[in-house]
């Protein structure tokens, strides 16, 4: 079957955006309960994901420096916004052609797959667990689990991971000119394949680009694992945290 690396990578990506959100929900509503106070919440919740920020805002900076366009602010402070949403960092680009702006836009999740890659594959080995669970290797799997803890700066390069996995997936604004480069992309595949090149494209692309797809979609599924793995505790804690305080949370 072609392409299946692009079917392995929406179905790591679409975990990967809702375990973000229920995290990051838990561990701000855990903030909240214990110091009672929005701004200290808001202080101890950005810096907890400093790292990720920071490289998140980094990357859409070197991305306009390469490309050519020209930047203003660069901030890592977080604001709270009108709607309710926390806007945990930013960079001011200028406006320009939709590809470039979607290239701008897409920086933060190279960069921070990039680093999930070195960070998971080279440092905490996650690729070899992972592989082991797909096989049904259940207790093998477990076994690797208890022996992560040994691993050199175990917790500082989990520690990492999670802040990054968890800040790299672009925001709103930065998907802003991904809808019409998505278009035209449709067009002219859809161009290409009407004129009897679809054959080929599935000869000469899908061998380059499905591998490279599963590889991605293979740290997407590292990067669910990571959280999965703080997910439940946190949300136990908050749980215990609530009960221990009488506190009804919705």
């Amino acid at each position: 079957m072609q392409f299946t690396g692009l079917l392995w990578l929406v179905c790591m990506l679409l975990p990967l955006v809702y375990l973000q959100r229920f995290l990051h929900r838990e561990i701000q509503i855990i903030l909240f309960l214990v110091t009672r106070s929005r701004p200290l919440t808001i202080a101890l919740f950005s810096a907890l994901f400093l790292p990720g920020v920071f490289l998140h805002e980094l990357s859409h900076f070197v991305a306009a420096k390469i490309l050519g366009v020209r930047t203003g602010g660069f901030s890592i402070i977080p604001q709270a916004l009108g709607d309710g949403h926390l806007q945990l960092g930013y960079v001011e680009t200028e406006r320009t052609d939709i590809l470039r702006d979607s290239l701008i836009g897409l920086a933060p999740i190279i960069a921070g797959t990039a680093f999930v890659a070195y960070a998971g594959v080279i440092q905490l080995r996650l690729d070899a667990l992972w592989h082991v669970l797909v096989n049904g290797q259940m207790k093998l799997f477990l076994m690797g689990v208890g022996l992560l803890p040994s691993v050199p700066d175990f917790f500082l390069w989990f520690y990492l991971t999670f802040a990054v996995s968890s800040t790299m997936l672009p925001s709103e604004s930065d998907r802003h000119a991904w809808l019409p480069l998505g278009l035209w992309v449709g067009a002219l595949l859809t161009l290409a394949i009407l004129s009897g090149a679809g054959t080929w494209m599935l000869n000469n692309l899908a061998p380059v680009l499905d591998p490279l797809l599963r590889s991605v979609a293979l740290l997407f599924a590292l990067s669910n694992i990571v959280h999965l793995v703080l997910l439940i505790p946190f949300w136990g804690l908050r749980q215990v945290i609530a009960y221990l305080m009488q506190v009804d949370v919705r």
